[in-house]
């Protein structure tokens, strides 16, 4: 099966032009990597059938909440690779969460075999190029919420062949591995238990990625405790308080934090999180988050985290993965220079990934 969709190779000065950008932006974005560390549209597969294989307009609600990706818009996009989420329902109990992981596994796997000519399942940087030489989108898999796989010590057996790139270690609730960063858990913060301590020490040994977006400020700091300080961290979306002090974000020490790991730090898309309202958002105020992260730890540690189609409001002058090189358009008026835009882009997470897989 074979995805329809414009190749804005064949005519980058009309896609600058439609964008109204320029057509340097456009040809440093079509020339480069470009991968997402989060995109969260399986979900509303999974609640409402929406169709990943079909091309979808802006939805009910004008590409706020949800219709931010498909699959041939992610390709149109150049969107060359990006992890795809499995987000973990948490009224399940813990035997039908390990359960529904498996089975929306198995379906999302499905799906992208469904659309080989254009996807490659991948799980590592080698992989990704083989994918990107063969003209292929590189899809990494990974959980939101850990305790998908807390049932037992033997649950995370199932992430020993690695096609799950990473694990978000908690969502929007607490769970038994810690505590989550959402209000909602109250004022107490107790941080990581010894179980999710120990499953930290799990997922490393595995070769799985720890991501701490999500995390509460001391489950932060018990994991960075409890953790292989020789593997890479990731925090894959999130915004920075340097910008926007909220709770759903990290501050400097973070920042560091990951970056002495060798990680690397994807910023989302969300207007309220990054300091705009909810939905007059500016596609500049992240990259503001991006600059920050590069001036507290370097150029090598920021990457892209939309959270498309997890509920979020986008930026309304890129509302869709399809106005992505607005983001390069701002980075170039800031003065970037494109060694920085090509890391931010895509090179960053690479080098992690293949930092701990090859």
């Amino acid at each position: 099966m074979r995805l329809e969709r414009t190749d804005h190779r064949e005519d980058p000065a009309a896609w600058a032009r439609e964008l109204d950008v320029s057509r340097e932006a456009v040809e440093l974005y079509l020339s480069t990597d470009v991968i997402d560390l989060h995109i969260d549209s399986f979900i509303w597969t999974r609640v409402f059938g929406y169709d990943l294989r079909e091309r979808h307009d802006h939805g009910l609600l004008g590409a706020t909440f949800y219709s931010q990706v498909d699959f041939p818009r992610i390709l149109e996009a150049g969107v060359t690779g990006a992890t795809w989420v499995i987000t973990t329902n948490p009224l399940k109990v813990a035997s039908e969460r390990a359960a529904a992981f498996r089975a929306n596994l198995e379906s999302l796997k499905s799906i992208f075999a469904s659309v080989e000519d254009d996807f490659a399942l991948v799980k590592n940087a080698a992989e990704y190029r083989a994918a990107r030489a063969a003209g292929k989108h590189g899809a990494f898999v990974g959980i939101q919420g850990g305790n998908a796989l807390d049932a037992s010590d033997d649950a995370l057996e199932i992430l020993a062949d690695q096609t799950v790139l990473r694990v978000t270690l908690v969502h929007l609730t607490s769970s038994g591995l810690g505590a989550t960063s959402s209000p909602l858990r109250g004022k107490r913060d107790p941080g990581l238990s010894p179980q999710g301590r120990d499953y930290v020490r799990r997922l490393q040994s595995l070769k799985v990625f720890l991501d701490l977006a999500h995390v509460s400020t001391q489950g932060f700091w018990d994991a960075i405790d409890a953790s292989d300080k020789t593997s890479p961290i990731l925090v894959t979306h999130t915004g920075v308080r340097g910008v926007n002090d909220h709770w759903r974000n990290l501050d400097d020490d973070q920042i560091r934090a990951v970056a002495k790991t060798g990680g690397t730090i994807g910023v989302m898309y969300e207007p309220t999180f990054l300091g705009d309202s909810k939905f007059s958002g500016k596609a500049e105020t992240i990259v503001r988050h991006l600059e920050h992260i590069a001036k507290v730890a370097g150029d090598d540690y920021a990457s892209l985290g939309s959270d498309w189609d997890g509920a979020i409001a986008t930026p309304r002058d890129m509302k869709t993965c399809l106005e992505l090189p607005v983001l390069v358009e701002i980075m170039l008026k800031r003065g970037w220079k494109e060694d920085r835009v090509r890391k931010v882009l895509g090179q960053n997470f690479l080098r992690v990934v293949e930092a701990l897989r090859g």
